[in-house]
């Protein structure tokens, strides 16, 4: 069954109220009902505030990495293993096809489901994890092969464990390594992108983000800790942090922000995985034209904090 947020619950009543005049065989309440229900998505939609945008990019139907990469990759073999310690679930690493074009997908998974969130470690990456990440894309350096990278996590994993195997050091060598990559680097956040979990796959030449993602130094309940030291001031924190992809295409710190379905890439997963397709392949093809892309990136990360006095 679909899940509706405490802002939808409108939407949700209209929508059972077309249920039943189906069930009825009513025809013309169902289209009063649909228009109705069109105008009321609209404007719920165009009026949501920081937090309500928060709540959907973390919404448990919304498209993990695994969905999309189902949904847009052909002859998919997954590749496993950092070579040094184990192999993290919470990134995964497709070689492909996306369309016609040999493809390398680095996506960090939630998991669904009790059983697989534990194995996903809810989505949390271990040292290992980046590591696997590096060693994959080294294989597609190698190959001439472009990379998509999905980011989708609360933050690296702060465990004991992650911090004794150079939890900081992966991350950071991870934002090295990929900032020279001599291949076509494309890295969308399609639900959060917390911290440095987040930046380790984040470096490339598009940063690009979903409609209803966010993208984050620290988490919104982490800041209201911090400067307040009361969690519950989340929706104070998640105003002035600006999290959200207008706000971060204002401040220059991505490039693009790719459209949802008009409720969410959750109500139309096809849709969504659609967008993300047609906008690799759009950019992958400049940058295949532009003969400087590597020193364009690195123009482009060194530009980063610049301030005027």
């Amino acid at each position: 069954m679909a899940t509706y947020l405490d802002f939808e619950q409108r939407i949700k009543s209209i929508q059972d109220e077309i249920e039943m005049a189906v069930i009825r065989g009513d025809q013309a309440a169902k289209d009063i009902l649909e228009i109705e229900l069109e105008k009321e998505v609209r404007s719920v939609y165009a009026n949501m505030n920081d937090y309500q945008k928060l709540q959907l990019a973390r919404h448990p139907d919304r498209p993990y990495s695994m969905d999309y990469i189902d949904l847009i990759l052909k002859d998919g073999y997954e590749i496993s293993g950092d070579r040094h310690f184990s192999d993290d679930k919470a990134i995964v690493c497709f070689l492909g096809k996306i369309e016609d074009q040999t493809t390398l997908i680095i996506g960090e998974e939630k998991g669904r489901g009790t059983k697989n969130k534990l194995m996903r470690n809810f989505g949390m990456p271990n040292p290992e994890g980046y590591r696997k990440a590096l060693k994959a894309a080294k294989f597609a350096e190698k190959f001439d092969i472009p990379i998509l990278m999905l980011v989708d996590t609360a933050g690296a994993y702060p465990g004991l464990g992650a911090e004794e195997r150079g939890q900081s050091e992966a991350i950071a060598k991870n934002l090295q390594e990929f900032s020279t990559l001599r291949v076509p680097t494309i890295s969308i956040v399609i639900g959060e992108g917390g911290s440095g979990g987040a930046l380790a796959i984040a470096v490339a030449d598009k940063l690009a983000m979903m409609q209803y993602s966010i993208f984050s130094v620290i988490s919104p309940e982490g800041c209201a800790a911090i400067l307040w030291n009361d969690p519950s001031k989340i929706e104070s924190a998640t105003k002035a942090m600006k999290i959200t992809p207008d706000e971060l295409k204002k401040a220059g710190l991505i490039d693009d922000i790719i459209l949802e379905p008009s409720r969410g890439a959750h109500r139309d997963k096809g849709y969504a995985a659609n967008s993300i397709k047609e906008y690799f392949l759009t950019n992958l093809e400049i940058l295949r034209k532009d003969p400087d892309f590597v020193q364009k990136r690195y123009e482009k990360l060194m530009a980063y904090g610049a301030f005027s006095e």
